[in-house]
């Protein structure tokens, strides 16, 4: 069948007053805002979840946010974040933020996607976000209203009595009119849309691919890649007895479109513990209980979250779980196996990335799954490997196991259209359709897809996405550093943390805490600061002068996995990191001496992401 003949509604408000009529009383979605196994939690059953939904969307219409409109949410995970996901996308655009950026990210952004209306939390204890916000609001000038939401409603005696006393006072210095989001809600019905939504595919969010630089890429998803994400999960993995665990932020592609657009789909239920999701306090500790209190079937995660979760003991009746997702940065082997020995659950591995409007590719749940590649295609999802000239423009197609870059084709595509600035997609499509991803990898003979690396130099940090370029730009402002080069070095709990090699111009003098200091002062994200700085004598560079940063990871793999075999005690060390054309850099091993605990290495090693071997004679 082809995807158009599927029958499927045409916009996501469809979708979800087709489950609200399936499945009303059925619970849709759960918070609690603090993490203990026994704390209290609120519930939004599907028909309640509709409701609010249709009162929001009424909401943003009232204000003046027609179908081409946006509005703009900074919030961490609350129930009211996923009414005003799916409300803004029916009454206009909807446009998620990370509440982590700084001040003049968030305003970039709202500049970059002139939205209307913004929705952020009420000042409320051990959080500067409404402050950030209002700063962020007071650069924006399309901004016209600000809707507060308030976190105290969450909580109960005795807690709610002492937030008022340490609510943090401040004034917003901003143009917009502000107002209670929860007071402003309950004036508009939750039984009618009191406008006509538009019913042919259009664009219904924004989301920015990082937020690291001044100007960041937006990318555009249409109602019909948001709905083709929720189709793929009901029809692969949930039904409306399914119970899902998802401590991701709903400012990411994957907990909005593949878990929430998969529950809207499918009915089943979500729960969102704590604000912060893994990173809410006791989250990790509590894990395995709330998986309990919740009869979780499936858990949704990254691979720093389950090295986390490996670090506690599996303390609850965990018997009601089915199987693990895990995406947005690769998998360890070895997290692979202790997390498979500890829990008797498989973690099926998938690929996608914000510009294809997530999804691509995953192990399959109950076939072969091949522990390093990322799956087989979805779907009505079309993946060739290409050789392309900066125009988009086909030089070859790459054959079994050869490497080249991975371009896709599937309705989560907005071909010709992806970012909204026309200038970001020139070139971006090869032959016109399909998106070129800026990831090298390979198609094996059974059709199954191995990332190899990135041709878009990204530094992936627990799954965020870190700009190379803000760290060699800060660096490269102050007086006595010529060069900086900056990559992801490997990291067993992160995947990747940044790092960056620098050149002092000729006769200067600099330390590393000199520069590292300068470095924290000059680089905007908190998450990009370098782990680790060296300064070298000269770093390596092509034949017309740009940094050849393939050596520099050799370097990096080098120092870390070297550090990590000395720690432990193994008398190994890197002999040199070799480039393979299907696995990318790989380390080499040699044996100090004759004795060496080869499984105990191969444990240690495989905590990394990063391929390794031993060195032939």
């Amino acid at each position: 069948m082809s995807w158009a003949d599927r029958g499927l509604p045409s916009t996501v408000y469809g979708l979800l007053s087709r489950t609200k009529d399936r499945n009303g009383s059925g619970n849709a979605i759960s918070y609690q805002i603090t993490s203990g196994p026994k704390d209290p939690a609120q519930t939004l059953t599907w028909s309640e979840l509709h409701g609010q939904v249709t009162q929001a969307a009424n909401m943003f219409r009232d204000l003046g946010v027609g179908e081409n409109d946006v509005v703009a949410y900074v919030l961490p995970n609350c129930l009211e974040t996923a009414v005003t996901l799916l409300g803004g996308m029916t009454a206009g655009i909807v446009n998620p933020i990370n509440p982590l950026l700084e001040p003049e990210q968030i305003s970039a952004i709202l500049r970059e996607t002139g939205a209307k209306v913004v929705v952020t939390l009420k000042a409320f204890p051990k959080t500067d976000l409404p402050q950030k916000v209002a700063e962020a609001v007071n650069h924006a000038p399309s901004v016209t209203t600000v809707l507060e939401i308030d976190l105290k409603s969450y909580l109960t005696p005795p807690k709610s009595w002492i937030v008022p006393l340490l609510r943090p006072k401040f004034k917003a210095a901003h143009h917009a009119d502000t107002y209670d989001f929860s007071q402003r809600l309950a004036q508009y019905p939750s039984d009618r849309l009191t406008f006509e939504e538009r019913q042919d595919d259009h664009v219904g969010a924004y989301f920015h691919t990082g937020g690291t630089t001044g100007m960041p890429k937006v990318a555009q998803h249409t109602h019909e890649g948001m709905i083709y994400n929720g189709w793929l999960g009901d029809t692969l993995l949930f039904d409306s007895n399914h119970n899902i665990i998802c401590p991701l932020p709903l400012f990411h592609v994957f907990a909005c479109h593949v878990i929430l657009m998969s529950m809207i789909a499918s009915g089943a239920h979500v729960v969102f513990p704590t604000p912060a999701g893994y990173r809410g306090d006791g989250v990790f500790d509590n894990f395995w209980k709330l998986v309990e209190r919740w009869k979780i079937t499936f858990i949704i995660t990254v691979p720093t979250a389950i090295a986390a979760t490996m670090q506690r003991p599996v303390d609850a009746d965990i018997s009601s779980l089915q199987t693990a997702f895990s995406g947005s940065a690769p998998l360890p082997v070895e997290l692979y196996k202790r997390f498979e020995q500890a829990t008797g659950v498989n973690i099926i591995e998938g690929y996608g990335l914000t510009e294809a409007t997530c999804l691509v590719s995953c192990n399959p749940i109950s076939g072969e799954k091949k522990i390093g590649s990322v799956g087989i295609p979805f779907p009505y999802t079309n993946v060739r490997i290409l050789n392309c000239d900066e125009t988009g423009h086909v030089l070859k197609e790459c054959g079994v196991d050869e490497v080249g870059e991975i371009c896709i084709s599937n309705p989560g595509v907005y071909e010709g259209s992806t970012y909204t600035e026309e200038d970001k997609n020139q070139g971006l499509f090869a032959e016109g359709t399909f998106l070129r991803t800026g990831d090298l990898g390979r198609l094996d003979a059974d059709g199954y897809l191995y990332i190899t690396g990135r041709a878009k130099d990204l530094i992936i940090r627990g799954g965020h996405n870190i700009d190379p370029a803000e760290i060699e730009e800060a660096l490269a402002g102050h007086t006595k550093v010529a060069f900086a080069g900056a990559i992801g070095q490997p990291d067993a709990f992160a995947g990747e943390l940044p790092c960056v090699y620098v050149e002092l111009i000729d006769g200067a003098e600099a330390t590393v805490e000199e520069l590292m200091e300068y470095a924290k002062h000059h680089i905007h994200e908190r998450a990009a600061v370098p782990k680790y700085l060296e300064i070298l004598d000269e770093l390596p560079k092509t034949a017309v002068g740009k940094v050849f940063k393939p050596e520099l990871r050799k370097r990096a793999i080098k120092r870390i996995y070297d550090a990590a075999l000395a720690e432990a005690g193994h008398p190994v060390e890197v002999a040199e990191v070799v480039e393979d054309k299907k696995r990318g850099l790989v380390a080499q091993l040699v044996k100090l001496e004759d004795t060496v605990d080869e499984e105990a290495v191969t444990q240690l090693l495989g905590e990394f992401t990063r391929p390794w071997e031993w060195q032939k004679a």
